[in-house]
């Protein structure tokens, strides 16, 4: 019986929103496979690392980007054979949601690096299986944004609860009622905290400033089914 050599790869879907838009932090390959496709940040794991070890250094390595900031979680494991024409490989993709921030600068192995809008990547666009896997960590982002607070997590420290909304809509791909989005960030316990102070945005009136509060959970939840 012989047995084969597995390895394991890390793979990162990095969301943020930039001019209006949800984008996806999208690396061009610079070596084979794929040479020249574009394809989610990632890579093998080193003998020495752990997982979430692997998937900050390949965030650094190949964006420069620092991976404590925003949120970040493990979403899920890839394994069908033939996904990767390099052998048998298993990937652990992760999920990050960040807010704003420049342009990224590639490194180690990457061609180039660019933040694209995620409705301008069609079916098709990446290399190994990475539309699946892309596809796999909007879906989680959009339902994490029901029930729990991360919507923050594309916001600065302070913000209101207009710009709030605005991370919905576009995450969504929807209009929400902005009176009936207060009445229910306000009155969900420990999601936002009012910081006391005001801001103007453009023509607009003072409009109050909040930050995100304790809560993991929202009580109740915001779902995409109804009209908050």
């Amino acid at each position: 019986m012989t047995t084969s050599v597995v390895s394991v790869t890390v793979d990162l879907v990095l969301l943020t929103i930039r001019q209006g838009a949800l984008q996806a932090l999208l690396i061009r390959r610079g070596i084979e496979p794929y040479l020249g496709k574009w394809a989610l940040p990632g890579g093998f794991v080193l003998p020495d690392e752990d997982l979430d070890e692997a998937a900050a250094r390949e965030l650094r390595e190949e964006t420069g980007l620092d991976p404590r900031t925003g949120h970040f979680e493990q979403l899920a494991t890839y394994g069908a054979p033939g996904r990767d024409p390099r052998g048998r490989v298993v990937t652990i993709a992760y999920l990050a949601l960040l807010p704003d921030l420049p342009s990224p600068v590639a490194g180690s192995d990457a061609a180039g690096a660019a933040w694209r809008p995620v409705d301008d990547i069609e079916a098709g666009d990446l290399a190994f299986d990475h539309d699946r896997i892309l596809a796999d960590g909007i879906e989680r982002a959009r339902a994490k944004l029901e029930y729990t607070p991360l919507a923050t997590a594309f916001c600065p420290p302070e913000f209101t609860v207009a710009e709030l909304r605005q991370v919905y809509e576009t995450v969504w791909r929807t209009r929400l009622d902005p009176r009936n989005f207060h009445r229910k960030v306000t009155g969900a316990e420990g999601f936002v905290e009012a910081t006391g102070g005001t801001v103007i945005r453009e023509r607009g009136r003072p409009a109050q400033l909040f930050r995100r509060g304790p809560a993991a959970l929202l009580h109740p939840p915001l779902l995409r089914s109804g009209q908050v």
